[in-house]
C-alpha cells in the first residue's frame, strides 16, 4: 500500500515514447542557423544596449511624487545643458532611471550630479534621488573584457572538459551548440533593450552550465546505448537516447523554468532582466540539446563511432530490440575410442572372444 502511495501518478513524458527527432534534423539546423545569422546582424546593428558596467557614465535612480511626467525631466534637463542618454521608466510609473555620459574627471562628475539634482528640483518638486552610480571609461572598458574573457574560458573549460569524458565529436557539437545558443541570446538582448552589463554576463554564464548539464545526459545515455547496442543505426540510436532522457529533461525544464517566472513577472527592473534571459536560455538551451546537438553528433560520428560487432549474432536486431547475444560453440561429442594397436590391443582382443570347446 506505501508502495502505491508514494509511486508517483503523473509522468510529463509517458513510458515507451518513441519519437523520431532524428527526422527534423535538417529543419532544426535550418531554423538555428537563420536565427543565429539574425542575432549576429542585430549585434551590429543596432547592437546591444550597454549597461554603466560598459559604457560608463552616471546613473541615477529617480522617485517622483506621482506618475513621472518624462517630458518635464527632458526639458529641465537640456536647460541645464546636460547631454543625457536616456531617461527612461525603471519598473513602477513613479520610478525614473537618467544615464548621462562619461564625465572627463571626478569634479566634472561631482558637478553632473547637482546639475541634475538641482534641474529635477525645479521640474517635478518633491523627486528623491535612490542611488547615483558613476563608473569611468577604463573601469568599463576593463569590465567589458574582464566579462567577454569570462565567456571564452567557459567555453574553452566546457570543450575540454566533454572532449575527456567523452570523444571529440561529443565535445565539437556541445561547443558548437553553446555558440549557438549565446549568439541566439545576444540578439534576444538586442530585441528587448535590456541592458548588456556584469548582470547578464552572468545571465549567460548561468543559461551555458544549464544547458552544458543538459547536454551531458543525452550525450552520457548515447554513449551508454553505443556499448549496449553493438549494431544498431547511429540515428536510431540516438533518437532511442533522447526518449529515454526526455522525461527528465522535460522535468528539469520545466522545474527551472517556473522558478524563474515569478522572478521574470514580479522581480523588479533589477532582477527582471536576469530573469528573462534564464527563461530564454532554458527554452533555446532544452531545444538545442535535441535538434542542434544531437543532429551534429550525427553527422560527425555516424561512420567514427558506429563499429560492427566484433562477434556474430543470432537473428536481425532492429531500433527498439534488445542487445544481441553472441552464439557461443557448440562443444563437438567426444570420438569413441577404438583399441590400441600391438600386443596389448591384441591380448585385448583375445580376452574379449569367447572360449571355444
Amino acid at each position: 500500500m506505501f508502495k502505491a502511495f508514494f509511486r508517483p501518478h503523473f509522468r510529463l513524458v509517458p513510458d515507451g515514447t518513441r519519437l523520431r527527432f532524428m527526422r527534423g534534423r535538417f529543419l532544426g539546423l535550418a531554423v538555428s542557423a537563420i536565427l543565429s545569422t539574425a542575432s549576429i546582424v542585430l549585434f551590429f546593428h543596432p547592437g546591444l544596449q550597454f549597461g554603466i558596467d560598459f559604457s560608463g557614465g552616471i546613473v541615477m535612480q529617480v522617485k517622483t511624487p506621482g506618475p513621472a511626467d518624462f517630458a518635464a525631466i527632458r526639458t529641465a534637463l537640456d536647460a541645464e545643458h546636460l547631454p543625457e542618454q536616456g531617461v527612461q521608466r525603471f519598473g513602477a510609473a513613479d520610478q525614473v532611471l537618467i544615464r548621462l555620459g562619461v564625465q572627463p574627471t571626478a569634479a566634472a562628475t561631482d558637478a553632473a550630479v547637482a546639475r541634475v539634482r538641482a534641474a529635477l528640483a525645479k521640474a517635478v518638486p518633491g523627486a528623491k534621488v535612490m542611488r547615483t552610480d558613476t563608473i569611468g571609461a577604463a573601469v568599463s572598458a576593463q569590465l567589458f573584457r574582464n566579462g567577454i574573457l569570462a565567456l571564452v574560458l567557459s567555453l574553452a573549460m566546457i570543450m575540454a572538459y566533454i572532449w575527456f569524458r567523452f570523444e571529440w565529436q561529443f565535445a565539437v557539437g556541445a561547443v558548437a551548440t553553446l555558440v549557438l545558443d549565446i549568439t541566439k541570446t545576444i540578439g534576444f538582448l538586442v530585441l528587448t533593450r535590456f541592458d548588456f552589463d556584469l548582470v547578464m554576463v552572468a545571465a549567460i554564464l548561468t543559461v551555458l552550465g544549464y544547458s552544458t548539464n543538459d547536454k551531458v545526459v543525452v550525450y552520457d545515455r548515447v554513449r551508454e546505448n553505443l556499448r549496449k547496442y553493438k549494431t544498431m543505426p547511429l540515428r536510431d540510436l540516438i533518437d532511442l537516447s533522447i526518449n529515454e532522457t526526455l522525461n527528465r529533461t522535460v522535468g528539469t525544464s520545466m522545474t527551472v523554468f517556473l522558478a524563474a517566472l515569478p522572478l521574470a513577472l514580479f522581480g523588479g527592473a533589477s532582477i527582471s532582466g536576469f530573469a528573462w534571459v534564464m527563461l530564454f536560455g532554458i527554452v533555446v538551451g532544452t531545444s538545442s540539446s535535441i535538434y542542434i546537438a544531437a543532429p551534429i553528433l550525427l553527422f560527425l560520428g555516424e561512420h567514427r563511432l558506429r563499429r560492427e560487432a566484433a562477434a556474430p549474432v543470432v537473428g536481425p536486431v532492429r531500433g527498439g530490440d534488445q542487445p544481441a547475444v553472441p552464439q557461443a560453440p557448440t562443444p563437438a561429442a567426444p570420438a569413441p575410442e577404438t583399441p590400441a594397436a600391438g600386443p596389448a590391443g591384441s591380448r585385448a582382443q583375445r580376452r574379449a572372444k569367447p572360449a571355444r570347446r
